[in-house]
């Protein structure tokens, strides 16, 4: 396993980060935990979760799956690099949801119960909220700080100048401020590349690209197709808008030799503004090829037929769009 660090800090994280949205929802605790347990044997040391994951959704089921595997071994907790995030709530009350700092911290303090843990490494701001002014939000989290319940703070969903704003808020309070951004982002929808991408490298943020398999459509879906998950799910729709391009591309991994799913998230391992791609597996299998992944390597001929298939936004603003 590869290792890098998470943006400017000083934390070190695997290359690929175990994301654990399914567990819960599509894979049972059992199956979750033998998951975890391989990803950790394979020297995966980044798990990724949140406070909504899990069905019924918003009520911490994937935290709690979480906490009862690090709290079923001595030693677990300590060897990962744990992240979760606030701002979806289940709405029943006004104040159960976003960013105030009355919900952060009793966000905060619900996490670390279900995840069985003192501390979280990550603590992400699952969305940008646009009521709430940044001195709250940053009080709020050095007061986590102060009090060693959360290390790190993170962001996801934001734009490039939402990243711009917090950071610029947190160096007028000499606070640290984030260290990561996690975006959708992968070969079918590279819009960050335009905005987010080049602020988090100006502000030296990690970015965690969240669904790198754009909802299954890069990983085999046309291999897939009469399999028993076929027709339904968001790749499906996907799929009748983008058949050409799909077909290119599970041509093109084939004379590569290697598996979409696999090639997907090497490009993004190829990408230099990338810390970790976020897999969610729902199955043991899907771990072991995403893990293999990291082993691949791309060269400038194989990368520019991907984008050839894939073509991103022309680079950064405003050359992409401005002389």
């Amino acid at each position: 396993m590869d290792y890098t660090h998470l943006g400017r800090s000083g934390a070190t994280v695997s290359r690929i980060c175990l994301g654990t949205m399914n567990f819960g929802a599509h894979t049972d605790p059992a199956d979750a935990h033998h998951i975890m347990d391989h990803a950790l044997e394979q020297g995966v040391n980044f798990f990724d979760t949140a406070n909504t994951y899990g069905r019924p959704r918003a009520e911490g089921v994937t935290e709690s799956i979480v906490g009862d595997w690090l709290a079923a071994a001595p030693g677990r907790r300590d060897k990962i690099v744990l992240a979760t995030k606030l701002y979806g709530g289940k709405g029943e009350w006004p104040n159960d949801r976003f960013l105030s700092a009355i919900n952060i911290r009793q966000s905060c303090e619900a996490s670390l119960r279900r995840l069985k843990t003192d501390h979280i490494d990550l603590y992400q701001m699952h969305h940008v909220d646009r009521s709430t002014t940044w001195d709250e939000i940053w009080e709020a989290m050095s007061v986590l700080r102060t009090q060693g319940k959360v290390t790190y703070t993170g962001s996801s969903n934001f734009a490039g100048w939402h990243l711009a704003q917090a950071q610029e808020a947190a160096g007028r309070r000499g606070s640290l401020g984030l260290v990561s951004e996690q975006s959708l982002y992968n070969l079918a929808e590279r819009t960050v590349e335009l905005e987010v991408l080049p602020a988090c490298r100006g502000y030296g943020l990690g970015v965690l690209p969240w669904s790198p398999l754009h909802g299954g459509l890069l990983g085999g879906v046309l291999a897939k197709e009469n399999g028993p998950r076929s027709g339904a799910g968001r790749s499906a729709e996907m799929l009748a808008e983008r058949r050409p391009q799909i077909e290119a591309y599970e041509t093109f991994c084939a004379e590569l030799g290697h598996e979409p799913a696999q090639v997907a998230l090497a490009w993004l391992l190829h990408q230099p503004a990338v810390t970790a791609p976020i897999v969610g597996p729902r199955t043991l299998g899907q771990l072991t090829s995403a893990i293999a992944a990291g082993h691949i390597s791309l060269d400038d001929k194989a990368l520019a037929r991907l984008d050839q298939i894939f073509p991103g936004p022309g680079g950064a603003a405003p050359e992409a769009y401005a002389w």
